[in-house]
């Protein structure tokens, strides 16, 4: 299978390392992955924005980055939805034929981490160690946009060593969703503040997330209470192999 890995521009930017352990992931379970480097952004800022017009080459480049591709996997929820539901509707109102061609050839193709490991693959069980106490946030693209289901959690109960709690309220959102923490500051830190609490009441070393978008809100949240509670992309604890070497 020619796998193509979608990164986002979030992920290479700010998380490398998700992208490094979604690569050592795929690899540990038999699978080569190709990184075009003509690859871009999703465009969902732009499109959650308005910008639909400005949105139009972003759709472009994925299109053209990752034709020919038998499986196309992002470590992102979000971009997983914004690709699969608003690229072909962008290329259809504003696109040509060629580009709507290209679009409806790809979008299938695309496929969140979680998905392809248990829908594609067949697994749940990838061979991760990690002896840590771990809660896991739903982040709501995850849960809304591409309905993950419990699937990581799936995941996530196969980790050796892992001592997985429940997070109360885990379906309540962070207050993230992009520019809506910066056009709406008060109700963001409102709602960041209840996810953090009930973080905190887990007693978890770890929150996990299908996307860092959202990590990194809440990061920075528990980084400013001094939690002594850290993030970390699920695709890291599923790379992880603590203490097997």
């Amino acid at each position: 299978m020619r796998i193509g890995l979608f990164i986002t521009c979030l992920n290479d930017t700010l998380f490398p390392g998700t992208g490094r352990a979604v690569v050592t992931l795929l690899e540990r379970l038999g699978h080569t992955v190709e990184f075009p480097r003509e690859q871009s952004c999703c465009a969902q800022m732009h499109f959650n924005t308005g910008y639909r017009p400005e949105s139009l080459p972003m759709v472009a480049r994925f299109a053209r980055a990752f034709a020919g591709y038998d499986a196309i996997v992002t470590p992102s929820a979000s971009c997983a939805a914004m690709i699969r539901d608003n690229h072909p509707v962008l290329a259809e109102q504003l696109g040509d034929a060629a580009l709507r061609d290209a679009v409806a050839a790809v979008v299938p193709a695309v496929h969140e981490l979680t998905e392809f490991l248990v829908d594609v693959l067949g697994v749940t069980d990838v061979g991760a160690v990690f002896p840590h106490r771990v809660t896991y946030h739903p982040t709501c693209h995850s849960l809304r946009g591409v309905r993950l289901g419990d699937r990581p959690l799936r995941l996530l109960r196969a980790v050796r060593g892992i001592d997985l709690v429940d997070l109360p309220a885990a379906e309540a959102c962070c207050g993230f969703g992009g520019t809506f923490a910066v056009k709406n500051a008060d109700t963001s830190t409102a709602i960041l503040a209840d996810k953090m609490t009930t973080v905190l009441s887990t007693g978890a070393e770890v929150l996990c997330a299908a996307d860092n978008s959202c990590l990194m809100h809440i990061g920075g949240g528990l980084s400013r209470w001094n939690s002594g509670v850290r993030t970390l992309h699920l695709a890291e604890i599923l790379a992880a192999t603590e203490g097997t070497r």
